[in-house]
């Protein structure tokens, strides 16, 4: 079945839109020939909007996390600057 469908069609037939959003995945609708809106489930919607995580998150889950990093700087003066 196909899941691209004209503006009119999709207004026509809503109720088969969305379950087929439901059983098949997301229906791209389109106005004037250009992809506009997406129809997603809930569901899918939920796990698209779970899969975020925080900044902090990302690092803890990291394979790097408790690798020793040397993260000191010099303090050797490597250039010489005129003024």
């Amino acid at each position: 079945m196909k899941n691209i469908w004209q503006l009119q069609e999709a207004k026509a037939r809503l109720s088969h839109v969305v379950n087929e959003a439901v059983r098949r995945g997301p229906q791209i609708i389109t106005r004037n020939g250009i992809e506009t809106v997406m129809m997603i489930s809930v569901e899918e919607y939920r796990n698209l909007h779970n899969k975020e995580k925080k900044l902090s998150g990302f690092f803890n889950d990291s394979p790097l996390k408790g690798l020793k990093l040397n993260l000191k700087r010099s303090d050797d003066m490597s250039r010489d600057i005129e003024i």
